[in-house]
């Protein structure tokens, strides 16, 4: 299987099967959370293969997949909010809402990243719309602006420390890059002289308003809940992402201040076979950080640190912080002893 095929069969499935659900219920309801789940970590373990690169000719296929991705994230939004305030029945809103809360915070959320960084306005502009849509808009300014020049370090908000549970890190993250990319832009806009009015956390904050507003006209009360509880959880998968792809793992800051350049060994990588298409080679994290404008598709994997197991399953381990430390602990160490300290 070509591997911009396999990319496409992956991301795309769910849409359908989640959309399903949420209008009908039914063994749909059962479905969509299970391809989510248990079909991606069974495959990542069935089948023993690492995706190869993609030739350049295909980077344009690449783009369009992802416009695609974003575009049915919005349709996707709607027709869970609808079913959500609209016969749906109990367990039918817990499969729904399991579905769509792992669709997006693996696919939309690896999607929206790779739209921001993007040279094209328009797929930037489509990456920023997709993180508005999950109420997370101000990851387009923190995650460019701030994590990708500080990552590693005690200046980067989303970068986890040895030793710190993920309940400690959600908040941390998500408040200081709040905070950290609004300082950042409000910087760069003073710079460029430009009017208060064009400050992009003015587009996040207006533009989740918005989402908001639509959710009430399209599901009512019940389902303007439903849509702030699935934000709210794609937005945990996010930090999530952070927090394991970057656990542990330090970069030497000299006495001036100057941190050594990012390297591979700055990032957690994982070469699993279908959750890395899921979630379009995000797991391929150290050469992303290398080349933040290099296509998704052209991800290396390299002599650099590896989960024991999937992206998604670590996550899962995660949420358990004594068996996360003895697993992860050791591994982080190894790779600290490799920078200087």
């Amino acid at each position: 299987m070509r591997p911009m095929t396999l990319f496409t069969i992956a991301t795309l499935t769910p849409l359908p099967l989640i959309v399903l659900a949420a209008l009908t219920g039914g063994w749909w309801a059962v479905l969509a959370p299970l391809y989510m789940t248990l079909m991606t970590a069974s495959l990542d373990e069935l089948v023993k293969r690492i995706t190869p690169t993609v030739p350049e000719a295909e980077f344009p296929v690449a783009d369009r997949l992802s416009a695609v991705i974003a575009i049915g994230q919005f349709c996707l939004l709607g027709a869970v909010t609808y079913g959500m305030g609209h016969g749906l029945n109990s367990w039918e809103k817990v499969g729904v809402f399991v579905a769509t809360g792992l669709y997006l915070g693996q696919v939309g959320n690896s999607n929206a990243h790779e739209l921001i960084h993007r040279g094209s306005r328009f797929l930037h502009n489509l990456g920023m719309w997709a993180y508005i849509s999950v109420l997370f808009g101000h990851h387009t300014s923190a995650h460019v602006l701030i994590h990708h020049r500080f990552v590693a370090t005690k200046s980067d908000p989303n970068s986890a420390r040895k030793g710190e549970s993920f309940y400690r890190f959600a908040p941390r993250a998500w408040i200081g890059s709040f905070h950290a990319g609004l300082k950042a832009e409000s910087e760069r806009l003073k710079r460029a002289g430009r009017a208060w009015w064009l400050h992009p956390y003015i587009t996040y904050i207006g533009g989740a308003i918005l989402m908001i507003c639509a959710a009430y006209l399209i599901g009512g009360r019940i389902g303007l809940l439903w849509y702030l509880a699935i934000a709210g959880f794609a937005q945990v998968q996010l930090l999530m992402s952070d927090y394991v792809q970057h656990y542990g793992l330090q970069r030497y800051v000299a006495e001036d201040g100057k941190a050594e350049p990012v390297a591979g060994r700055h990032s957690w990588n994982s070469p699993h076979w279908f959750s890395s298409a899921l979630m379009l080679n995000a797991p391929r994290h150290s050469d992303h950080h290398a080349h933040p404008a290099r296509p998704y598709p052209a991800l290396e994997l390299g002599e650099n640190p590896m989960l024991p197991r999937s992206l998604p399953v670590m996550a899962c381990v995660a949420l358990y912080p004594r068996f996360w430390r003895k697993i992860m602990d050791p591994r982080a160490a190894k790779w600290r002893s490799v920078t200087k300290t």
